[in-house]
């Protein structure tokens, strides 16, 4: 009889993500529910190995948080219960506790609890990684699998993965400037996108600007008259079949990043320092950082830029991400 496995992570589709290499460790042995919020859901569908997705929305993780409903919770634990896993894995990020969750996990009858906590955690962990060493989240996570006896086969290299995407039929050779972010504090100036666009144009690439539904007034500006607004028009699963097909990727911190690392596409990381980079960065794929990494807002995690003009990201100029872009063409060739 296969493990039961029950893996969480409940904040959002990059963090989801990350997860993929812990998620398939956990497949090899069993069959993984993928316990996640609303703002992965989307990440979570690609996923390979993952069986059964419970969406949850977490009252201690997501951003403008609903209050905490006694009945909402109860509701969470009868249908953890339901899956009658044999454990769980609990992932968080290096700033999140895993005890609420394990809390009731255990309320749910849950028998062996994984997670990394710098917290005492009395009986609600059965495993528990105390390091907190300064390493990306991806192996951050698969630690974690690792530490309760999930390994991931011998031929899975352990980076990043997705489900095959639907293929974009675009022209051979174009790039993707994805100019949003999640956070405000991630993102570099509209503006300044804009000129890239305008720039990698006249260097020769052909340009697919993306962005979600809500980005759609953002993605038209960027694009302009030069670039192909696709700002709203690809479903998370169709923005990764984008990726796919691009030499390269212009995108800050935040889920379009790692959805590009999942589909092996080199990355121009335009990365503020709210959050390190050394956690944070596209995993397993050539990257280009850019960003001040040691500007004043290091590791505040920020959601507004806290100090005027957002420097960190704001003085790079057009012509250095342009040639960052050339820079990996010639790396992948």
């Amino acid at each position: 009889m296969s493990t039961r496995v029950l893996v969480a992570r409940l904040d959002s589709d990059g963090d989801v993500l990350l997860a993929g290499p812990a998620i398939r460790a956990a497949a090899a042995s069993g069959e993984v529910t993928l316990l996640c919020g609303p703002h992965g859901r989307q990440a979570a569908e690609l996923l390979p190995g993952v069986s059964e997705i419970i969406e949850w929305t977490c009252p201690w993780v997501v951003p403008d948080p609903p209050q905490l409903d006694p009945a909402d919770v109860h509701d969470l634990v009868d249908h953890v219960a339901a899956q009658r896993c044999d454990v769980a894995l609990v992932l968080t990020s290096f700033h999140q506790s895993p005890l609420p969750l394990a809390l009731l996990l255990r309320l749910a009858g849950l028998p062996r609890i994984a997670a990394t906590s710098v917290d005492y955690a009395g009986s609600l962990l059965d495993i528990r990684l105390r390091e907190d060493e300064d390493i990306p989240e991806a192996v951050r996570a698969l630690n974690v699998a690792q530490a309760a006896g999930f390994a991931l086969p011998i031929d899975d290299d352990g980076l990043l993965r997705v489900k095959v995407p639907p293929k974009f039929d675009g022209p051979h050779g174009y790039v993707v400037v994805h100019p949003g972010a999640s956070v405000p504090a991630r993102a570099w100036a509209p503006s300044l996108c804009a000129e890239t666009v305008v720039a990698l144009v006249e260097a020769g690439h052909h340009v697919f600007v993306t962005g979600g539904p809500g980005e759609r007034e953002l993605t038209a500006r960027v694009a302009g008259d030069h670039g192909v607004d696709l700002g709203g028009l690809t479903s998370f699963a169709e923005l990764a079949g984008v990726l796919a097909g691009a030499e390269a990727v212009v995108v800050g911190n935040t889920g379009p990043a790692h959805l590009a690392a999942a589909v092996g596409t080199p990355v121009v990381s335009l990365f503020s320092p709210v959050v390190p980079a050394s956690r944070w960065a596209p995993y397993g794929v050539e990257v280009r950082l850019f960003g001040d990494q040691w500007a004043e807002c290091r590791g505040t995690r920020a959601r507004e830029c806290p100090v005027p003009g957002h420097p960190c990201l704001n003085t790079i100029s057009p012509d250095a991400v342009v040639a960052a872009v050339d820079e990996l063409q010639v790396v992948a060739s």
